[in-house]
């Protein structure tokens, strides 16, 4: 490169300096999620009915692609900010749905909360109609996705009661494993806590988590289950939390499950 008649010798050309990255833009259903202030179902409602602007004009499109660090976004006419970050702890009774609705009228774990005065929480993760204990729930939802991904190999414990005794060689069976319907299951700890005369209690420890892991996994020995109660997740015990009551995370609680 030829120098200026100015440029002192050897002097470099000035460096150049790099555009800033563009924001992210996702659709507006999905932006309004990440905000914290509903699911990404009632979002789409909410802009299908006409009650989302975007810069100032109604948008029904929930796919319309948004950067949320610029666009104006307004619900029902008042600005839609972040909303305020909660963690919550459930001890969900077996009977409730772990959905926001049920088609079927059945009771969910939003029921539990009803007239709390929250902020929409979505559950982390999930249990089934007839699973009990341990649920979290969050509007932060990468918070959410570290917790559920299955790379973070976070433990999950349940105490399970199963329809016989168990031996030595079902126990080995669990841990080594099983194929029920095209996937591997397998437990990454079994123990029995106790058992009765016809029946017993298992401690089975995840680290990670396939559609009704636990009664597959069982089923492919011949085994039913009678009772299957989430106790912890990581580090996180349910303790003395009474069934159907909930709590809000501590700091500390919320950093750990995140590592």
């Amino acid at each position: 490169m030829k120098r200026g008649p100015h440029a002192p010798r050897g002097a470099r050309p000035p460096a150049r300096t790099r555009p800033a990255p563009a924001a992210p833009r996702h659709g507006l259903a999905r932006t309004l999620s990440k905000l914290g202030l509903c699911s990404r179902t009632q979002a789409a409602e909410w802009i299908a009915a006409g009650r989302v602007a975007l810069n100032g004009r109604v948008v029904r499109d929930p796919e319309r692609p948004v950067d949320a660090t610029r666009d104006r976004i307004a619900v029902d006419g008042a600005e839609a900010g972040a909303s305020e970050r909660v963690y919550l702890v459930l001890n969900k009774p077996r009977g409730y749905v772990t959905s926001a609705a049920d088609e079927h009228g059945r009771a969910t774990v939003y029921d539990l909360l009803g007239g709390t005065g929250l902020p929409w929480v979505a559950p982390v993760g999930r249990l089934d109609k007839a699973s009990e204990g341990l649920l979290l729930l969050s509007n932060d939802s990468a918070w959410a996705a570290a917790i559920t991904s299955p790379a973070s190999k976070l433990d999950k414990t349940y105490h399970v009661q199963i329809d016989r005794l168990p031996d030595a060689a079902l126990l080995a069976a669990l841990r080594a494993g099983a194929v029920h319907d095209g996937e591997r299951l397998a437990a990454k700890a079994v123990r029995e806590l106790r058992r009765g005369e016809k029946n017993a209690w298992l401690e089975i420890v995840l680290d990670e988590g396939r559609n009704r892991h636990i009664r597959r996994l069982l089923a492919a020995s011949g085994i039913g289950v009678l009772r299957l109660v989430r106790v912890a997740i990581g580090d996180l015990a349910l303790g003395a939390l009474a069934k159907g009551a909930w709590r809000r995370l501590e700091p500390d609680e919320v950093a750990r499950l995140a590592r």
